[in-house]
């Protein structure tokens, strides 16, 4: 469970109980508010928790943006928080935890303290600073044990790091720097696997890692382009609650505005790649057993 001073906190609220209700919680990598209105319609349709996913870009690229962000889940009719993905510098995420939503609260609901560009015990050092700091804000935090090969828009490019897979013993590490959430490396990798016949997911020490910090930290799944549902269900049957989501409810928005741009009015381009990620989004919420859990 999380610490005493964050049971009120959303993010913490959420992902336990997706725990007890053996669900997962779609978190959307947002680049644009094309993303956030319909990722927020999803969740409104479906009656369906749901967490907005912004990168460092995204504060980097317009604080006015991460002000939309967290006044659109707070206006939402559903339950839907604001976490700051794959925060890697500290200045960063000590700004982050200082911007407050209209109603005084912080806008991110949770920060991912990633540290994983440094060796391990420096890893924990510094995760250990951080997760103090945000806790002082009341602002829930993750972290990565091992390391998540590859890049993504947003995310610093890992592969030229050894691929460090999770192990139920460096949990214990882990938890130990106070954070809430925890992203294992299990096989898992950010960016492309190239076909689903080359995903290769060790489910055993997935569920090793579950057991080893059932009832302390949630477990949250990073690396998911090309996941069929069957995948994901795996998944949350070894404890995963909350599962990040880019290119699954962003591919079919991404070729309509390739196709199109220029050749419709742009009020047109925006509302259909709208609808197209609302569409991706409940189809995954249904898959994942998110619907009607708000």
């Amino acid at each position: 469970m999380a610490p005493n001073n964050l049971t009120s906190n959303r993010a913490v609220k959420m992902l336990n109980a997706a725990a007890q209700g053996n669900y997962g919680v779609l978190g959307v990598v947002s680049y644009n508010l094309e993303t956030i209105v319909a990722c927020i319609r999803a969740a409104e349709a479906k009656h369906s928790p749901l967490q907005i996913l912004l990168f460092p870009w995204a504060l980097k690229y317009s604080p006015l943006f991460v002000d939309f962000a967290a006044h659109a889940a707070r206006s939402a009719k559903v339950p839907i928080t604001v976490h700051m993905d794959h925060a890697q510098d500290p200045e960063i995420i000590k700004q982050a935890s200082q911007i407050l939503a209209v109603d005084g609260t912080p806008a991110f609901d949770s920060i991912m303290v990633d540290m994983s560009h440094y060796e391990k015990e420096e890893n924990l050092r510094r995760t250990k600073e951080l997760v103090a700091l945000c806790h002082e804000r009341g602002i829930a935090t993750e972290a990565e044990p091992g390391r998540i090969e590859g890049g993504e828009d947003g995310v610093k490019d890992t592969a030229e790091l050894e691929g460090m897979m999770t192990t139920a013993e460096e949990v214990d590490d882990f938890v130990a720097t106070g954070i809430d959430f925890l992203a294992p490396a299990f096989g898992n990798v950010h960016g492309e696997y190239h076909g689903v016949e080359n995903i290769r997911l060790d489910y055993d020490r997935l569920a090793s890692i579950h057991k080893k910090a059932q009832g302390r930290v949630q477990i949250v799944l990073h690396g998911t382009n090309e996941f069929p549902a069957d995948i994901m269900r795996r998944c949350i049957d070894r404890g995963v609650t909350r599962i990040n989501v880019n290119k699954l409810v962003l591919s079919e928005y991404n070729d309509y505005v390739a196709q199109n741009t220029g050749k419709v009015p742009l009020t047109q381009l925006m509302e259909k790649g709208t609808d197209l990620i609302q569409q991706a989004c409940e189809r995954w919420m249904d898959n994942i057993g998110s619907s009607g859990k708000a």
